[in-house]
């Protein structure tokens, strides 16, 4: 079975939710419909007219995209320019794209997350905080001789953090009581009479970017035809989020071995450096895409190198003066997220035994050439 468009996005929206976006941020679907049987998708940074071409070969129905191809209100579409003919052929095949953009870069396991992780960084916490999930507590009345699974399915759906600790729950024994009516087919107890039953009271957090995945879990591991359970809201603050990774290495290391990782980590030839090159740093800072404006971000969270694209003159000198070095590898960095998303979604519909393929664009959409 294929999965439909709407499921691939809500798969991709677990992954990176559109409450993670910075305001005004051009995120969503940005050209055609999710009404429709997903083949194939291909995940790709920017959509070009290769990319495109791309999609054409491998039939893609859908191109989940990094950086977005409508930034503004459209007067209107002429199919002579270079935009409007990159529509019109998205448009005549039926191709759909989506964006997913600031918020995954904020994302667990997005952009950011990505090169951090690919440079080894340990420790890690966002450069910049803008979202703070509040928690919620989930309470469930479960049979006893079902608590344990009930419990499971909500743990492996995301549910039961607390900072550092997963599993948390609270458990307390109690009698429920019903009486099944005419239409019902209980699983305990039979229509018309009142039964008692030893139930168990778990109660749980969740933050609602994973609330609704943990209620299905939780109700498809539920053995009752009807679910008795509970949402409170708390004035409890949960994971902080937000742009960029500060993290450590595993070991120091000069700025001049630093960039030779970074090209390797990155698949980059060549970067721009400020800084003594032979200076011995292990504090670092990164943030996919353009980052001069978090020179004192970087600064603040006391690290020894900022890592990020699209560094101008005057930030470099700044950065110079401040005593903070910057490696720039050039924006284009970002193309990490193919491959991840595409792993990501790629697991996800194997897990749910949906035949629809997700593969990473090959293109290189970097616009910049070393000679």
């Amino acid at each position: 079975m294929l999965a439909k468009g709407q499921a691939v996005i809500q798969l991709m929206e677990e992954l990176a939710p559109k409450v993670y976006a910075v305001p005004e941020d051009k995120i969503g679907l940005q050209l055609g419909t999710l009404q429709k049987e997903i083949r194939k998708v291909l995940v790709a940074l920017d959509v070009t007219d290769e990319v495109v071409e791309e999609a054409i070969r491998h039939q893609a129905d859908l191109i989940i995209a990094h950086h977005a191809i409508i930034y503004r209100p459209l007067p209107y579409i002429q199919t002579d320019t270079p935009a409007g003919r990159l529509y019109e052929k998205l448009i005549k095949h039926d191709i759909a794209v989506y964006i997913s953009h600031t918020n995954l870069d904020v994302a667990k396991g997005g952009v950011n997350d990505l090169l951090a992780e690919a440079l080894g960084l340990t420790n890690t916490a966002p450069l910049e905080e803008i979202y703070s999930e509040k928690l919620k507590k989930l309470v469930v009345f479960v049979p006893a001789t079902h608590a344990e699974a009930v419990r499971n399915a909500m743990f492996q759906a995301g549910g039961g953090w607390i900072g550092q600790y997963s599993h948390c729950s609270f458990n307390s024994e109690g009698t429920g009581t019903f009486m099944p009516r005419e239409g019902t087919d209980p699983f305990i107890g039979s229509q018309g009479k009142l039964e008692q039953v030893a139930e168990i009271r778990i109660e749980t957090v969740v933050t609602p970017s994973v609330e609704r995945k943990v209620i299905q879990a939780m109700i498809k591991a539920h053995p009752y035809e009807e679910v008795a359970y509970d949402i409170y809201p708390l004035d409890i603050i949960g994971p902080s989020l937000g742009l960029g990774r500060i993290g450590r290495l595993p070991e120091a290391v000069t700025l001049r071995e630093l960039c030779e990782q970074v090209k390797r980590a990155y698949d980059v030839p060549m970067l721009r450096l400020v800084g003594d090159p032979d200076r011995t740093v292990r504090k670092i800072a990164i943030l996919g895409g353009s980052g001069a404006r978090y020179m004192r971000h970087a600064l603040f969270a006391g690290a020894d190198v900022l890592i990020t694209g699209d560094i101008d003159y005057h930030t470099a000198h700044d950065a110079l003066a401040a005593g903070l070095a910057i490696i720039d590898p050039g924006h284009n960095i970002e193309k990490i997220m193919k491959q991840g998303v595409a792993d990501y979604l790629q697991k996800q519909m194997n897990s749910r035994k949906w035949q629809t393929e997700v593969i990473a664009s090959q293109i290189d959409t970097e616009a910049f050439r070393f000679l």
